[in-house]
């Protein structure tokens, strides 16, 4: 995933702050997401199940989840585009085990439009 927004080849800002630095929300669309449930194959329950006998970190699921999770992101960028966003704001992830054999990856976020914001910055107080 490239952390360097190109608005001219059609690439969404994807943030997990509630604003975009630079860029002002001029439309609030709401709630996107994208979901992905999977499984380790046979071989690979094994191979982790053999692992846990001595300890350390199970290479293969953190593998599967790692991938898992940027399939989430690409499908909630797909469903943001789809609902006219050019920006996802708040996007966490979430993830659950169905059935001890496959797990459950949700990304999810508020689809927004943003436009460059030209203003002065301006300073916070405190009252």
């Amino acid at each position: 995933m490239d952390s360097i927004y190109n608005p001219s080849q059609g690439d969404l800002i994807i943030v997990s702050t509630p604003y975009v630095p630079g860029y002002k929300i001029v439309k609030v669309i709401g709630f996107t997401w994208g979901l992905i449930v999977r499984s380790r194959g046979l071989g690979g329950n094994i191979m982790a199940s053999l692992r846990t006998i001595t300890g350390g970190e199970i290479v293969e699921y953190t593998q599967m989840l790692d991938q898992s999770r940027r399939e989430a992101l690409d499908r909630l960028k797909q469903h943001a585009k789809s609902l006219g966003a050019n920006a996802v704001i708040e996007v966490r992830f979430d993830s659950s085990e169905i059935g001890q054999v496959m797990s459950e990856i949700l990304a999810y976020g508020t689809a927004v439009v943003v436009e460059k914001d030209e203003s002065e910055p301006q300073a916070v107080r405190l009252k």
